[in-house]
């Protein structure tokens, strides 16, 4: 049985995720704001070092895997876009860091971070923010958004999502990470009836845009059913699964993107042994 670090761990999915790792009989080492193991306010510096701290304690430097699903969604309030950059992305990243050595300690450790289909479905969202972002650049990442007015924590969302997953994509496939027997990837889920979709939901000014939005299945999806995705990739059915980014939602990135992906490799990313095989192939013919 493994250890594991869940962030989000009092609510929605990554309660989800949390009991049924621990009905498998793991330990699960909750992180929240609130009701579970190591309270912390990952919007703050002091929270995410004092979580980061808390669980290597309790883990005693050994991680079989981590779950990053604590998260803030759009909404109200002028501070609302920093609270979702501190949470979504710094709340994110800065775990993981401070907690790579711990999952390397077990040789064939499995992440599972919370991205969203807002990363493929928003539209026009800032690319200043998400390189403000991956620079490290919070006050920045903030700023590119202001400008969107009464949106801004909508693009402040999907920009935090997005620099994410180009963090998850670029990470881990380093020596770091993979070399490193971490396998680091990401779910992208889509509408999932979580306390944060039945607040907007019983929004009238949300409401109708949450309804109309295309889910060619129908429904929302089930945060338990969500869990097992989580589980799956935690596995060691997952040994070879690095770097993807996971897509489960009754198939709304398919809608917005049904020839747009997958999109061939650009020519100047081909490694040089592809040509050499392309040449093998040729000679061969």
């Amino acid at each position: 049985m493994g250890v594991y670090a869940v962030t989000g761990a009092a609510s929605g999915m990554g309660r989800e995720v949390a009991a049924r790792l621990v009905a498998a009989g793991h330990t699960v080492i909750g992180v929240d704001i609130k009701e579970t193991d190591v309270i912390a306010d990952l919007s703050t510096s002091a929270g995410r070092a004092g979580a980061i701290k808390e669980v290597l304690a309790r883990s005693e430097g050994e991680l079989n895997g981590a779950v990053l699903a604590a998260g803030l969604g759009p909404g109200a309030g002028k501070d609302r876009p920093r609270l979702i950059a501190e949470v979504n992305y710094f709340g994110v990243i800065e775990l993981l860091e401070g907690w790579r050595e711990a999952l390397a300690a077990t040789k064939m450790a499995k992440v599972v971070v919370f991205s969203s289909n807002s990363t493929t479905t928003v539209p026009a969202v800032p690319r200043r923010a998400i390189r403000a972002y991956l620079s490290g650049d919070c006050d920045k990442a903030v700023r590119s958004v202001r400008l969107y007015g009464t949106g801004a924590s909508v693009m402040a969302y999907a920009s935090s999502k997005v620099a994410v997953s180009h963090w998850v994509r670029r990470h881990a496939v380093s020596p770091e990470w993979a070399g490193a027997g971490i396998r680091l990837n990401a779910l992208a889920p889509g509408a999932i009836m979580t306390p944060l979709l039945e607040a907007q939901l019983n929004s009238p000014t949300e409401s109708k845009a949450v309804k109309g939005f295309p889910v060619p299945v129908g429904g929302f999806g089930d945060p338990g059913k969500l869990a097992e995705w989580v589980i799956f990739m935690l596995s060691d059915a997952a040994d070879f699964l690095c770097g993807s980014v996971v897509f489960v939602d009754g198939g709304t990135d398919a809608y917005f993107r049904t020839n747009e992906w997958p999109r061939a490799v650009p020519l100047h990313r081909v490694p040089s042994y592809l040509y050499r095989f392309q040449s093998f192939r040729r000679r061969k013919k």
